[in-house]
Parts: C-alpha cells; sequence; structure tokens
C-alpha cells in the first residue's frame, strides 16, 4: 500500500473526502516528525510505537574493493510494534 491507497482507504472507511483525509494523513505524519526530532516518543497503544535511538559512528568495508572506511554516527528511528497489532498480523 502506498500514500495514496491509504489515503483513499481512509477516505473511504471514514466516509470523508480524499482531500480530508489527506489532510488528516500528512498532519498525523508531520507530528510524529516532528515529535522524533526533538528525541520523543509516539506511542499509539495498542498499534506500536516510534522513537529514535544513536548509532555510533563504526568502521566498515567497501564491498567492492575491501578497504575499510568510516561510517558516520546517526539518528534511526525505530517501530516496535504493539500487541495487537501482532496479534492481527497472526
Amino acid at each position: 500500500m502506498n500514500k495514496s491507497e491509504l489515503i483513499d482507504g481512509m477516505a473511504e472507511h471514514a466516509g470523508i473526502t480524499k482531500a480530508a483525509a489527506k489532510k488528516a494523513l500528512e498532519s498525523f505524519l508531520g507530528n510524529v516528525e516532528g515529535t522524533l526530532k526533538q528525541g520523543g516518543r509516539v506511542s499509539l497503544v495498542g498499534f506500536g510505537s516510534w522513537s529514535v535511538s544513536q548509532r555510533n559512528a563504526r568502521e566498515g568495508r567497501n564491498p567492492q574493493t575491501g578497504k575499510t572506511i568510516q561510517i558516520a554516527a546517526k539518528n534511526v528511528v525505530k517501530f516496535k510494534a504493539g500487541s495487537e497489532l501482532g496479534n492481527a498480523v497472526n
């Protein structure tokens, strides 16, 4: 499912226009992104939670040449599925 298919599904399920569904989805995504940028955590009980974790700098290897390279430290987003979502999938 891509973004436009999600918007179509939201509009149909909620009985709203596609424009309203798009606005709601973009608002949700913007709020999640803003919270994660500030180092916060977003938790939707039963669905899952997003958090930011620091990945340390490390050495790696270029698979083509075998040379050692430095991989910079960075923040990564983690998602942990909630129990209800996990049960629904299984």
